[in-house]
């Protein structure tokens, strides 16, 4: 059993930038982050192999936003840059036993929120 932790979130304005964290008790392998929007279903924003060697990324958020990984810690990062308002949504921390470019999840954290003014 995986349990995970978010934190970092909160509220920035447009142009701004948030990292969030999660730090992982038990065995982890691929870790991502998802979101979900206000209304919207989940979806999700980026994907990071055990290693760290492998990463994926929507297509909404590469360029600004980089997942990486620390395993000494059991903690995966989400550096987000360049926030825009569209980025709000509560994002979620997911560990899974898939390989990363198939981007399923088996264990969820409890999500933090993001909020980004405009």
């Amino acid at each position: 059993q995986v349990q995970l932790v978010e934190s970092g979130g909160g509220l920035v304005q447009a142009g701004g930038s948030l990292r969030l964290s999660c730090v992982a008790s038990g065995r982890t392998h691929t870790m991502g982050w998802l979101r979900q929007p206000p209304g919207k279903e989940r979806e999700f924003v980026a994907g990071i192999s055990w290693s760290g060697g492998s990463s994926n990324y929507a297509d909404s958020v590469k360029g600004r936003f980089t997942i990486s990984r620390d395993n000494d810690k059991n903690t995966v990062y989400l550096q987000m840059d360049s926030l825009k308002p569209e980025d709000t949504a509560v994002y979620y921390c997911a560990a899974g036993r898939s390989a990363v470019w198939n981007k399923v999840y088996d264990y969820w954290g409890q999500g933090t929120q993001v909020t980004v003014s405009s």
